[in-house]
């Protein structure tokens, strides 16, 4: 059923309540005035007739002669005017005027002494009791005036068939009138269903097209779906980047891994042949094979590691203390090359927001890039950058350094100079972390003028976080042709 339909039903049901209501509030109050208009009257009566009853009465104990008895009651029948009168004492009862038989029970005087309604029959009376009391000669009885209450229920009567009557009618026109509105009004939402309808992200880019109609709920709805489109959008965009990932994750496990493999089961095969390889050759062989273990080893952790990069959101930023970071990657960088010579110099707040397993995959490369092609100590460095907005390191070394025309390229994935141990990965993955931190990552030669290479990366301080990259394509962007390079590159 429709929302115009719902509404005209709605309407239809409820105003015929609303009018039957407000009628029966209506019936009461004219009711309640007819009564009192009719009330009024009577009292008045009373108050005009009240002195004559009083000598009716007083004639009646006294025994008067018939006609003064006679002339009494007709002056207090002429001043009751249309008023029924009946004046009961000890000594019997006049009557006069319209009011109930003289068989109809009536209420008890002090019942009465308000004006009520008395039923008799067909027809409804106000009756209104006075007592009367006579000093001389003492004697005591009531005055009682009725007056006729049909015509105020005649009038009562026709007020509620009237109102029954609007309620009656008012039930199609107002659900037609409703019905009529609601199409009307409703036709900036089904315009917005109309352009919605034709929207399908499987299939198409447009997305919904809302221009303001001032009508709340309409707008809030239209922003409603856009958001939820959008989220769509964004969702999709990230399932498309996890599966391009999953995809360059084994495209460039399959292109690296081959030469290490190929060169693993040369050896493999040299070991098993006839006649097997002994002494200095066998060890040779064998140190060959821990070798490409290692190659292949590090250039997995380095590949997942740029895919996690790739597609880690932002609930996974935390608080991380730079300087303990730094601290525990130099107690397992002497652990891994008890030769290596590290100092180490902290200075000032270095707690930022960040990634902590990307911040710490990002400081041992730059350590062990200084230690595996440098030469002699590295030094490392962790302070405020002059502004405060940021935590520096600075790594050092004392190596060939980087040419200043490769620079602008040694961040770039699978770049390693000839001969080179690594994998081409590790310096990718501190660029990448730069980038997902807002931060930013330099080579430089040393600032003493000595040989080496002098890296520098910038990691904000944020309250909540970086905002991160929409497109990550670390791991899948194509990398830049490979060529030979004279400097030194990623240790992994």
């Amino acid at each position: 059923m429709r929302l115009s339909t719902r509404i005209a039903l709605a309407v239809a049901v409820v105003v015929p309540l609303l009018v039957a209501g407000s009628g029966w509030i209506l019936v009461r109050l004219v009711g309640r005035d007819v009564h009192t208009a009719a009330d009024t009257h009577l009292r008045d009566r009373a108050a005009a007739v009240r002195p004559e009853a009083l000598s009716l009465l007083r004639a009646m104990a006294n025994d008067r002669p018939a006609g003064v008895e006679q002339a009494r009651q007709r002056k207090l029948f002429a001043d009751a005017l249309d008023v029924g009168i009946r004046v009961s004492g000890p000594q019997g009862t006049v009557t006069g005027g319209p009011q109930p038989a003289a068989s109809t029970t009536l209420p008890a005087p002090g019942a009465a002494a308000r004006p009520v309604t008395l039923a008799a029959g067909t027809q409804s009376w106000r009756v209104l009791a006075v007592p009367l009391t006579a000093v001389r000669p003492a004697a005591s009885g009531t005055l009682w005036l009725f007056s006729a209450d049909t015509a105020g229920q005649r009038q009562i009567a026709q007020v509620r068939r009237r109102v029954l009557t609007v309620a009656l009618l008012t039930a199609p026109v107002a659900g037609l009138v409703a019905w009529l509105a609601a199409v009307r009004l409703a036709r900036p939402l089904l315009e917005l269903r109309r352009r919605a309808a034709g929207i399908d992200p499987r299939t198409s880019a447009a997305r919904l097209d809302h221009t303001r109609t001032g009508v709340p709920e309409v707008d809030d709805l239209a922003g409603t779906l856009q958001t939820v489109l959008a989220r769509y959008d964004e969702q999709a965009a990230r399932t498309a980047e996890a599966l391009a990932t999953a995809r360059s994750f084994s495209a460039a496990a399959s292109h690296e891994l081959r030469t290490p493999l190929m060169s693993m089961r040369i050896n493999l095969d040299v070991l098993g042949g006839d006649p097997a390889p002994e002494g200095a050759e066998r060890t040779e062989v064998v140190a060959d094979l821990r070798a490409g273990h290692e190659r292949l080893l590090g250039l997995l952790v380095m590949l997942r590691t740029l895919a996690q990069g790739d597609l880690v959101e932002a609930d996974a930023f935390a608080p991380v203390d730079l300087a303990e970071l730094l601290d525990s990657a130099v107690r397992d960088l002497r652990r891994d090359h008890p030769a290596a010579r590290v100092a180490v110099d902290t200075s000032g707040p270095c707690v930022v927001r960040g990634w902590p397993q990307g911040l710490r995959s990002a400081v041992d490369n730059l350590l062990t890039n200084a230690v595996v092609h440098g030469s002699g100590p590295v030094e490392a460095a962790l302070r405020p950058t002059p502004d405060g907005a940021a935590v520096r390191l600075t790594v050092g070394d004392h190596g060939p350094g980087v040419p200043p025309e490769a620079r602008h390229t040694v961040f770039t994935r699978f770049r390693r100079r000839p001969g080179s141990p690594g994998s081409g990965l590790g310096l990718a993955l501190v660029g990448q972390q730069a980038a997902l931190h807002s931060g930013t990552v330099t080579v430089t030669g040393r600032p003493d003028g000595a040989a080496g290479a002098w890296f520098v990366l910038d990691i904000p301080h944020m309250a909540q976080g970086p905002a991160l990259p929409r497109q990550r394509d670390w791991l899948t962007a194509e990398p830049p042709p490979a060529a030979p390079q004279g400097f030194h590159k990623d240790p992994s």
